[in-house]
This record gives structure tokens, sequence and C-alpha cells, in this order.
């Protein structure tokens, strides 16, 4: 495979710059904030000075359990740039591996393809893709962080002759302003991904927002989730630990899963437990007048619902299978919360507090008492309004008074009743 540099690596500029490219890289490039606005802007800028670029590539890889990175792409005759998202099998693709990209992150120093002529070298497949849209010319390069990481720009001319030597050099030069700049948004953007996955999205914005001091925190409405596996302790004995773990993350996958896709927020794994929340914000005095109440506790009971619905799929599955079943416990009850930091100034976590979240806790230790896997406190049942079994009123450890607790609608012969609203 013929791989050739571009034209030799050039250092990083000195200010101020002669360069219009660097000028405005250094300059109004640095005060775009997302890295999808900064390609948008940049393609028009290398227009806007002459340049034939008819399309620009920039591929930054990420920290992210899902995703290698982002790859964003903007042509002159678009509005908008594309933002692919490219997994870990992409690498085992042909196409990728008879791509510039992969020669690129190998280490090539660059790559240059003229396409016009009657047999241009189309030996990457996307060449080919792009002289069928009208491309004259194509140009890739690394674009190298600080910390060595390898990322890639491509470039493609549709004017006759392509890029000129003098277009090169104005590019290349300014690789190393663009590769800083998009460096920053890969930090910012792998700082957001740890916090999102290991805090949740909500926790993750407010410490990235600066609230990381011990104590940090608002008082909030909150629906609280509880969920528990049932006979954990007995399946890990038996099982082997691959085996388990599986299962765990099954399980996992049907609860936290169904918060997520319901809009709430997983808190915190706590063994084989989740702790998660549908954020209301403000303390009101009349819940069940509230539209945002009204509506956190029906999501949370759709949640609810939705959770017992994958477990009841995945059982079927590992039934036929042969493999044990996963039983489960969810609490959900609805009250005032302090949501913020807690712990020791050098480790914190990020979490909610208060009797509410004691309260949760007690209503899902009561669902294997009550032989129910979905157990509602009174307080979510009144301000959702819906169809629920009333299951009578139970005593909560640690609480004075009894509750009456409520769970879904089922085919057991009982009978479905909606909560009574408070007196006005």
């Amino acid at each position: 495979m013929d791989v050739s540099p571009v034209v030799p690596a050039a250092s990083t500029p000195a200010l101020p710059s002669a360069n219009p490219l660097v000028a405005w890289l250094l300059g109004e490039g640095w005060s775009i904030r997302e890295p999808k606005d900064l390609v948008l802007r940049l393609g028009q800028k290398m227009v806007a000075l002459g340049l034939p670029v008819w399309r620009l590539g920039v591929t930054i890889r990420t920290l992210h359990p899902q995703y290698l990175g982002s790859t964003f792409t903007w042509r002159h005759d678009r509005p908008e740039v594309e933002e692919f998202l490219p997994t870990p099998e992409i690498l085992r693709t042909e196409r990728y591996l008879a791509s510039p990209y992969a020669a690129i992150f190998e280490g090539a120093g660059g790559v240059r393809r003229r396409l016009e002529g009657p047999n241009p070298p189309l030996d990457f497949p996307i060449l080919a893709d792009l002289k069928a849209d009208g491309a004259t010319d194509y140009a890739a390069w690394p674009l190298t962080f600080a910390d060595g990481a390898i990322n890639a720009v491509t470039l493609a001319a549709d004017r006759p002759g392509g890029f000129t030597v003098a277009d090169l050099a104005t590019i290349d030069e300014a690789l190393p302003v663009l590769a800083r700049l998009m460096e920053c948004h890969a930090l910012r953007s792998t700082a957001r991904t740890i916090l999102d996955t290991y805090l949740g999205r909500h926790s993750g914005r407010r410490v990235l927002e600066g609230r990381i001091r011990r104590g940090d925190g608002e008082d909030i409405h909150a629906v609280i989730w509880f969920s528990d596996l049932r006979g954990s302790t007995a399946l890990a004995d038996r099982m082997p630990r691959s085996v388990f773990l599986a299962l765990l993350n099954d399980y996992f996958e049907c609860m936290a899963g169904a918060v997520l896709d319901h809009g709430g927020e997983v808190l915190r794994f706590i063994g084989d437990a989740a702790l998660a929340i549908f954020p209301i914000g403000a303390v009101v005095e009349r819940p069940e007048r509230c539209a945002q109440h009204v509506r956190a506790c029906n999501t949370a009971i759709d949640a609810a619902a939705d959770a017992a619905g994958r477990v009841a799929a995945v059982n079927a599955v590992r039934a036929a299978a042969g493999a044990p079943q996963i039983g489960f416990g969810i609490g959900l009850h609805l009250g005032d919360v302090l949501y913020g930091n807690i712990g020791v100034p050098a480790r914190l976590e990020f979490t909610v507090i208060g009797a509410a979240a004691n309260e949760a806790a007690r209503i899902e230790a009561l669902c294997k008492a009550v032989g129910r896997p979905v157990l509602i406190s009174e307080a979510v049942a009144r301000v959702a309004r819906r169809p629920l079994i009333s299951l009578g009123f139970h005593a909560l450890r640690g609480v004075a008074r009894p509750q009456e607790l409520f769970t879904l609608p089922d085919t057991a012969g009982a009978v479905a009743v909606t909560a009574a609203p408070a007196a006005p």
C-alpha cells in the first residue's frame, strides 16, 4: 500500500501568525464551544479563504464505554455537520481495515491521492465514492494530541487540479493548532462521559458545573426507586463467578435500563441493589396538584412496569436454557431528599439522603413478605392517580406510622383501585 506524507509536519506556529487559517483558529475558533460547530465553521472558513475544500472530516478518539470517539463530516453542499459514533466492532470490518484511517492510526505520516485523470489510484474504497461525487483530490493527516494519541483530519477538493502545494502548506501549518483545540473538546467529552457513566447524567452535570465540595447540594422532591435482586447470596454461592456476573448484568440491564429509558437517574449500585431517582425539583406542599410531580410519579410507575416486563422476557430465555430465574423487588416512594455530596473531602459521592430514601428501601424489603415484585407507597399512588392494587397497611421498620402500599395491576384477581387524593 502506497502511503506517503502530504508535506513534512510543521511545528507549532509562533504568535501572531501570517497564516490566516492559524489566526482564525487562535481567535474565533478558540471560542467555539462544541466540536461539531468548530468543524462546521472551519470548513466554511477554509472555503472563504479560497481553499478548494468540498468535504472536511475530523475524527477524535475519546474514552467511552460504547464508542471509540466521534467523526465529524462537513460538506459545503450540506447545511449541517454529520456526527458518526463508531463502535469497537468497526475495527474488524474490511472497510475500516482498507481505509486511510487504518493507515494513519498505524503511523502513516499522511495520505494524498489525486482523483482526476483516466486511471487515478483508488486503492482505498472511500476514494471511489468521493470521485463519483465529484471530488478531484484527497488528503488525510494525523492529528496528534499532546499525549501522543493519533486522530485524523481528511479533506477532499472539487476544484479542477485539486489542492495546490500552497493550499496544503496552509492547512498543514494550522494542524497543530487544530489539534490543541480538538484535544480540549476531546478532554471535555471524556470528562462528561466518565461523570455520566459513573455518577449519572444529572449528577455528572452538577459535578462538572463545580458542585464538588462536601455538603454541596439542594433539597428536592423526587420519586425514589430502590430495587434488589432476590436470592443473590444463594446464586453467588452455587454459580461460577462469570455466570453469576452475567446474571447480575442481565438484572441491572432490566432495572437500570428501564430507569434510564424513562428519564430517571441511577445514583448508585449497592452490591446487587440499585438506588435511583426521578427528580422533580423544588419541594411543594401539594404535590398532587403539581404537574411535575404527577408526571414523575407516573413515569416511575411506568419504569417499574417496564422493568418487570424486561425481566419476564429475560427469564423466558433463561428458562429455555435451563438457567436460574431472576427474582427482584422494586420499591417506589415520594419525598423530599438532600441531593448532593456526602463523604470525606478526598472521597465524595453524589447521592440522595433523607428519610424518604430510607423508606424506599424499607418498602422494597417488604416485596418478598407480601409476594409482589413491585411496591408503591401511598404518597406515589396518591399523586399518580392511576389504577393500582391496594395491599393494605404495613409497618415499615423504623417508621412510626403504617403506610398503605400498592402494586401494579396483574392477573391475580385483586381489584385495582385508585389512591384517594388528599382532602383539599
